[in-house]
C-alpha cells in the first residue's frame, strides 16, 4: 500500500514539474523578429512595379521606302506677325497630333529615323521651335498634358535679352523631359555673307556653348532664315553636326542632303483642316 502511494506521489511530482516547465517557457520573450504580413506584400509590388517601369523599347520598323518625316516649324507662341502662332492654335494641333497617335520625335529620334531609315511607328512628325522666344515657355502645359516633345533651335548669345529664354528657362523646360535644344549660331547672321572663319565660329561656339551647359552632344543645327551655301554646309559636317534644317518648304527626305532639310511652316490662322493636311503623310 506504501508503495502504490509512493508511485502514484511520484507521478503527480512528475507531471507537476513537466506543466511548470511547460508555463515557464511559453512566459519567456521571445527574440525571433516576424516581419509584418505586409512586408512580402510590399516588396512584390515594388519589383513588379520596378519591371514595368523598365520594359524594353520596341524594335523599329525598317522602311521599304526612304523616310518622309514632317517636319513642323514654329517660332513665337503668341500674335502679331506671320511668325507667330497663337497658344489656341498650338494647343489644337498638339491635340490633334496625339488623337490621331502621331509620334513627336525628339532631335535623337529624328536623327535616327532619318538616318536608319527606320521609324518606332508610322505616324511620326519632328516639331521644331526657333529662336528660342520666351512665349515658349507657354508650351509646356500643352507638352505635359499630351505626353509630347519638341525641339527649340536657341540662338545662344540671346540668353541674355528679355524677349529670349534666359538659361534659367531653358534649364527648366528641358528637365521636364518634353524639350531639347539645337543649335541656331551664336548672332543669328546671314552665314552666307560671313567669311568661313566667321561661319565656323558661330557654328562651333554655338555647339560648344549647348555642349557644355547641358552636358550634350549637340548634333543639329538649323540656319538662320534657313540661309547657307556650299561652305556653311561643309562647315556643318567638320564641326560636328549630323543634320542640319533650312526653312525651304516641303517634307523632309534624307536624299535632300543631310545639310539640306526641308520643314513645313505652320502660319497663324492655319485652320486644322490644312494643318491635317500638312502632316498626312504615308510612311511603307
Amino acid at each position: 500500500m506504501f508503495k502504490k502511494w509512493r508511485l502514484w506521489g511520484s507521478c503527480l511530482l512528475l507531471i507537476a514539474l513537466i506543466a511548470g516547465a511547460v508555463a515557464w517557457t511559453q512566459s519567456r520573450p521571445s527574440h525571433v523578429q516576424t516581419a509584418p504580413a505586409t512586408t512580402n506584400h510590399v516588396a512584390q509590388s515594388s519589383r513588379h512595379t520596378d519591371a514595368t517601369t523598365t520594359l524594353a523599347e520596341k524594335p523599329w520598323t525598317k522602311l521599304k521606302q526612304p523616310l518622309k518625316l514632317p517636319i513642323l516649324m514654329y517660332h513665337s507662341i503668341s500674335t502679331g506677325n506671320q511668325l507667330r502662332v497663337p497658344l489656341q492654335q498650338f494647343d489644337q494641333e498638339m491635340t490633334y497630333l496625339k488623337r490621331h497617335h502621331y509620334r513627336t520625335l525628339t532631335t535623337a529620334e529624328a536623327i535616327r529615323a532619318l538616318t536608319t531609315n527606320t521609324v518606332p511607328q508610322k505616324k511620326v512628325v519632328w516639331v521644331t521651335l526657333d529662336d528660342a522666344y520666351r512665349d515658349n515657355l507657354k508650351i509646356l502645359p500643352v507638352l505635359r498634358k499630351n505626353r509630347q516633345h519638341v525641339t527649340i533651335n536657341a540662338i545662344t548669345g540671346f540668353t541674355t535679352k528679355s524677349n529670349h529664354l534666359s538659361l534659367a528657362a531653358m534649364r527648366r523646360m528641358r528637365d521636364t523631359g518634353r524639350v531639347d535644344f539645337a543649335s541656331h549660331t551664336v548672332r543669328h547672321l546671314d552665314l552666307t555673307t560671313l567669311s568661313a572663319k566667321q561661319q565656323r565660329a558661330e557654328l562651333d561656339d554655338s555647339k560648344t556653348w549647348l555642349d557644355t551647359t547641358f552636358d550634350q552632344d549637340t548634333r543639329l543645327l538649323c540656319y538662320p532664315a534657313g540661309r547657307n551655301n556650299e561652305t556653311t554646309r561643309r562647315l556643318a559636317k567638320q564641326t560636328g553636326y549630323t543634320l542640319a534644317l533650312t526653312t525651304q518648304e516641303g517634307v523632309a527626305e534624307l536624299s535632300q542632303g543631310r545639310y539640306s532639310l526641308k520643314r513645313l511652316r505652320i502660319a497663324p490662322k492655319m485652320s486644322l483642316a490644312a494643318f491635317a493636311s500638312v502632316v498626312n503623310v504615308k510612311n511603307r
